[in-house]
């Protein structure tokens, strides 16, 4: 029997209005999430995967922002909702962790205060066992000294701390799915592996979905079962990690794979993509990768590509949106 999908996003477009332009941050994705299942979302900055995230919960700010597509998330129609069901879709249905816990976390609240907050509003609890489950949050999320945590403002802990307490928040209502915006892009090395295998262990132990947001391919690679590329507010291919990282169909991927360190010997060198992303406010017709694409044909620069499925691994669609997909990647043509 196949799992139905907890996440199912069509055709979601993001636009930002303004006074001079119009920003097509989002264009056009679909994609599909079940429960368990981890979805890492790799581009670019200014590709659409943050903005991505925040459509899923209605984030953005309304007056600037025009939005289209379908998103239902545990059988709710996202875009339908009001405020009243937006505030309770968000926690226990969905949560997300932020980029940058300083400026994400309320300053003027302690750590305790802003977990109790959420218990408290979304579940029928006294503030004393709401309480008693922040320091049980603490202690899941491998903060020491938890208990004494609980009293501390944001701006008293580390920046690993913080995020792991921003990660004790986002779980207070036992969130079905989980939103990982770049989390561990503030923090160094060592902290990095540590909040990673954190968010690993926890999605698998509560059974949660997440979508990880990430430019850090090997971040990705740890903690996805499958990845969507993202290039100019479109998916350009998608797939599982396997076929994606070993066998890429889509130029803009095969370009970012070649300016990784990720599993690159020491002392190769990078082959860096040349020229520089589009103007969202003014997209190229066709393929908005085209001008910096070394495959690109007259053909590219018409209508955007349909999308071409190549094969299937571990049940997951290899899907790349490229008139040469087939091209790329191939010995006869890496030299071309």
């Amino acid at each position: 029997m196949v799992d139905m999908p907890l996440v199912t996003v069509e055709d979601l477009g993001v636009e930002f209005v303004g006074p001079e332009a119009t920003v097509h941050a989002v264009n056009g994705v679909s994609f599909t999430l079940t429960k368990g299942e981890v979805l890492g979302i790799l581009g670019e900055s200014g590709s659409g995967k943050s903005v991505t995230l925040r459509a899923l919960m209605r984030l953005l700010p309304r007056k600037k922002t025009h939005l289209a597509g379908r998103v239902e998330i545990a059988g709710r129609n996202v875009m339908a909702l009001g405020e009243h069901g937006l505030s309770d879709l968000r926690g226990p249905i969905v949560a997300m962790i932020f980029q940058e816990p300083m400026t994400a976390l309320d300053p003027v609240f302690t750590i305790g205060q802003q977990i109790v907050e959420a218990i408290v509003r979304h579940e029928d609890v006294s503030p004393a066992e709401a309480r008693r489950r922040a320091l049980e949050l603490l202690e899941l999320v491998q903060i020491p000294s938890a208990k004494r945590r609980l009293d501390t403002f944001p701006h008293q802990l580390s920046g690993g701390l913080r995020q792991r307490a921003m990660i004790a928040i986002a779980l207070a209502c036992r969130p079905q799915l989980l939103l990982a915006d770049e989390p561990t892009t503030a923090l160094d090395a060592t902290v990095q592996i540590q909040v990673l295998l954190l968010l690993r262990s926890l999605q698998q132990e509560l059974g949660m979905a997440m979508i990880f947001v990430t430019h850090d391919l090997g971040v990705a690679v740890e903690v996805s079962h499958k990845l969507a590329v993202m290039y100019a507010g479109r998916i350009v291919e998608s797939g599982s990690v396997v076929d994606v990282v070993k066998r890429p169909r889509h130029p803009y991927t095969e370009g970012l794979l070649g300016s990784t360190v990720h599993e690159v010997p020491k002392g190769a060198r990078l082959t860096p993509i040349t020229g520089s992303p589009p103007n969202l406010a003014a997209l190229p017709p066709g393929c908005s990768f085209a001008p910096r694409c070394r495959y690109a044909e007259a053909r590219c620069t018409g209508e955007f590509p349909p999308a071409v499925t190549l094969g299937s691994h571990l049940g997951y669609d290899h899907v790349a949106r490229c008139i040469n997909s087939r091209r790329v990647g191939q010995p006869e043509t890496a030299t071309s």
